[in-house]
């Protein structure tokens, strides 16, 4: 819920009488949990980012298999709820919060990472086209929420859209190499 206002009113513009009364509680108890909106952002993205280390773990404990790739992609693309795309809208419209924040958003980016070298190591070509297109597919969640600004899709619809493009860009990447046109 905070998201959402601060993704509709600004960061700057809300306040924390607004998520407490948005939430149905008073101000002291959201103060009882959070020290500040600051607290709050930083306890989801913390979230958001324990999930992209687990999904590494968890990467790192399967076989090495290529098979591996498509699963792992879905696996975080799918994991998005509406909270987690309202995370993505959040940043998107509130570039210079992230800016000013601690490491926290950038852990997930950084664990990201981890994952898509992980999973680089089972491409049959680990060109470095490839290696964008796997990494491609593991953000394709978010270049669905952006292509999908003033739309009234739904998220239903713009996770599959999304699970779909990072479908086609793993498939493209484990594919047989192909000739570059010069």
């Amino acid at each position: 819920m905070a998201l959402r206002l601060f993704t509709q009113q600004g960061y700057e513009g809300t306040s924390l009488r607004d998520i407490a009364d948005e939430l149905g509680i008073n101000k002291a108890s959201l103060y009882y949990y959070f020290d500040g909106k600051e607290a709050i952002l930083r306890s989801l993205f913390e979230q958001r980012g324990d999930e992209a280390e687990d999904l590494l773990a968890w990467v790192q404990q399967q076989p090495s298999d290529p098979a591996l790739l498509q699963v792992a992609v879905q696996r975080w693309v799918r994991s998005f709820t509406v909270e987690k795309l309202q995370g993505i809208r959040f940043l998107a419209a509130n570039p210079l919060v992230l800016q000013s924040l601690p490491a926290g958003a950038a852990r997930i980016g950084n664990e990201l990472n981890a994952v898509a070298d992980a999973l680089a190591s089972l491409l049959p070509d680990r060109s470095d086209e490839n290696v964008l297109l796997l990494r491609m597919g593991l953000l394709s969640i978010n270049a669905a929420v952006q292509a999908a600004v003033r739309t009234d899709l739904d998220d239903e619809v713009i996770v599959a859209a999304a699970a779909r493009s990072a479908t086609a860009l793993v498939q493209i990447a484990t594919q047989t190499p192909h000739i570059r046109e010069q």
